[in-house]
């Protein structure tokens, strides 16, 4: 008990920290919230000077658009019971009907499904049911606070942005499938290896890490530019120019984000010991064998972890896609520039909030679904086995 109450924090300390970490969980979320409630006014209530104003939107709800206590209940309850079954529900469903070699794929799916299970009843069935109680609710059904997806509309289908969606999700695709595959065997060779050509290959990596982006774009930019003519001798006329396409994004993200991935991947098949290499080498293993069917089944959280980064590496980036793609082929992230780039309105600007909210959505997705294997992959990686 004596050694319970000398380990046990002062108050003043208990108080302190609550202190900052709540303060540092509203400097960090508010900005989110707001532009997330912005984005569903009008622009007369988005950039109103009165907070209330912003957030009940009276504009808004006197040009007919907004949610009645019912909409708030049930939008609410469907939300609650949402993230409930991501953080519960879902990962038992991939444990249970996955096998143990199909883990990452088994993910893949059931975020997709989940997803799109997701936009279909919130934003489908979920107005249809609501529209006919509301019809039936009396004063309940009357909107008490002014709510509009008319700018969300205006994003995806009139200005197309799901073809910038569709760019992000190729970059992101490319770059995290190449740097994972890279970087699991080359982390488990150089966790493996334990020479100094190893060390000194970990030491130039790092150092081409911490180059700017905008170094490495100013050298593969001249590449991409003339990229036609360099392979006309091999593909003759039919050679392609890859600048302005989402595979030259593709390759100078994968050569930022390699050096991370490898040492990001090497400290976690450092953790694992190596009597499992030697236990599947004398049943009979190759050492690639060996990596795949007992190595890579204990890796996965590591693995998981680290395909994280790679994606809001790719997915974040705007320096390297705005200056080598064009418009045709841009990002999410250099699109929403875009909306400033011409005589902006309020409108506009409404809309380029709408749009960095719908950028946002797929992160916190992510972050949900995987949460549980993103922990385990940090723990793994900071404590030595």
């Amino acid at each position: 008990m004596a050694n319970a109450k000398a380990l046990r924090q002062p108050a003043s300390l208990r108080l302190t920290s609550a202190g900052f970490l709540t303060l540092w969980c509203i400097l960090a979320a508010f900005p989110i919230f707001w532009i997330a409630v912005m984005s569903f006014k009008s622009p007369v209530d988005a950039f109103a000077s009165n907070p209330m104003h912003v957030i009940f939107g009276p504009q808004t709800r006197a040009e007919g658009h907004g949610l009645s206590v019912i909409d708030i209940v049930l939008g609410l309850l469907v939300l609650w019971l949402s993230i409930r079954f991501a953080f519960n529900g879902l990962p038992q469903m991939v444990n249970r009907f996955t096998q143990p070699g199909t883990v990452v794929m088994g993910w893949i799916v059931a975020a997709l499904g989940y997803a799109v299970t997701f936009i279909l009843v919130f934003f489908v069935l979920l107005p249809v049911l609501l529209s006919g109680l509301n019809a039936i609710a009396g004063p309940l059904g009357d909107p008490i606070i002014g709510l509009t997806t008319q700018h969300y509309k205006s994003v995806w289908v009139d200005n197309q942005f799901y073809r910038n969606f569709i760019n992000s999700m190729i970059v992101t695709g490319g770059v995290v499938t190449v740097s994972l595959t890279v970087g699991t065997l080359a982390g488990y060779a150089l966790a493996r290896a334990g020479t100094g050509l190893a060390f000194w290959l970990l030491i130039v990596a790092l150092i081409f890490r911490a180059l700017p982006h905008s170094v490495l774009v100013a050298g593969y930019l001249p590449v991409f530019i003339n990229s036609s003519e360099i392979l006309r001798p091999i593909l003759g006329d039919a050679a392609p120019t890859l600048y302005g396409q989402p595979y030259a994004v593709i390759a100078v993200l994968v050569a930022i984000n390699q050096p991370f991935t490898i040492w990001m991947l090497r400290s976690f098949f450092q953790n694992i010991p190596t009597e499992l290499d030697e236990a599947a080498r004398v049943d009979g293993c190759s050492h690639f064998q060996a990596f795949r069917r007992v190595i890579m089944p204990v890796m996965w959280p590591g693995v998981i972890t680290t395909g994280l980064f790679s994606f809001l590496l790719a997915y974040n980036d705007f320096l390297v896609a705005s200056l080598l793609l064009d418009a045709q082929n841009q990002t999410m992230v250099p699109a929403i520039a875009s909306y400033f780039n011409r005589e902006t309105t309020t409108t506009d600007q409404v809309e380029a909030v709408a749009a960095a909210v719908s950028i946002t959505a797929p992160l916190f997705l992510l972050v949900m679904v995987f949460q549980r294997q993103i922990v385990s992959g940090l723990t793994a990686g900071a404590v030595k086995g």
